[in-house]
């Protein structure tokens, strides 16, 4: 999957050091990262190939800091490009696109935490922990990270596969039932929640998988596998998903090595290794 970077190491402790040579700028506008142009694998600029007055730290892979620049040189050198992080999904070297994905959500952050949501006033980031605090108010502000279950619906040989509509995401292959934990419920409510929503079924054992952080939306994904009770038939919700159907094992496609949890579930369940087909 996109995060599974061994052998390196992504480390998240906080720093307020400021660039130098050799550390990484992620310019990063609206979903895009600034790469080296006609390269196929990726390369960042550093901050003594773009000037910069300064940055903000973000994490490190292995030995090497990524910062969010300050003080941007503009125009940016001839050479460079930005790159749609939808790209990363398959490109390499495969810890770089992970780190691409996770600069433009700390990004995303940090511009939309300018200013106070309580009181309006300038805020600035903390100089102890990665938020975002108001000088004025104190009130404290961390990144976002919204819990979310991906859901592999399992009725003997069979896997129950949706296809979102355009109107609610731009992913077009088949995937798994999916959603957002609301407040005051267990993982195991969303899943039984979400799949009565969606396709009008009911669920027994429901078994955790893994989970996976996604930084294109913040969710952390947390991938649950679980048996069909009573009848298969299904009532789409169309607002959401413009197909959902029953698919066998002998059906799906191979999907090795894939950069998401929905792939590799699928994955999982069509080499029979899953953990219901362990139980």
């Amino acid at each position: 999957m996109l995060h599974e970077i061994a052998p390196h190491q992504y480390h998240l402790e906080y720093s307020t050091r400021q660039p130098g040579k050799g550390d990484i700028l992620l310019i990063c506008r609206k979903g895009t990262v600034l790469c080296r142009a006609g390269q196929e694998e990726i390369e960042y600029p550093t901050a003594d190939q773009i000037k910069v007055t300064g940055g903000q730290y973000l994490f490190s892979i292995d030995d090497q800091a990524f910062f969010l620049p300050r003080g941007l040189e503009e125009p940016i050198p001839e050479g460079w490009k930005l790159r749609s992080i939808q790209t990363f999904r398959t490109a390499n070297p495969k810890h770089l696109a992970y780190a691409g994905w996770l600069g433009s959500r700390l990004a995303q952050f940090y511009a939309e935490h300018r200013y106070c949501g309580r009181c309006g006033a300038a805020a600035v980031p903390s100089t102890t922990e990665r938020a975002v605090v108001c000088p004025s108010c104190k009130a404290v502000y961390y990144p976002q990270i919204s819990p979310s279950v991906i859901v592999a619906l399992v009725d003997g040989d069979r896997i129950l596969l949706t296809k979102y509509q355009a109107s609610h995401s731009t992913y077009r292959n088949y995937a798994l039932i999916a959603g957002y934990n609301e407040t005051g419920e267990t993982l195991e409510e969303t899943v039984r929640r979400e799949v009565a929503e969606e396709v009008g079924l009911q669920v027994e054992k429901i078994t955790y998988y893994k989970s996976q952080p996604w930084p294109l939306s913040g969710a952390l994904l947390a991938g649950f596998f679980c048996r069909l009770k009573g009848s298969d038939s299904i009532t789409l919700e169309t607002q959401e998903l413009s197909e959902a159907r029953w698919v066998s094992r002998e059906e799906l496609e191979p999907r090795p090595d894939s950069p998401s949890l929905t792939g590799e579930m699928i994955e999982q369940f069509r080499l029979g290794l899953d953990p219901l087909s362990q139980s």
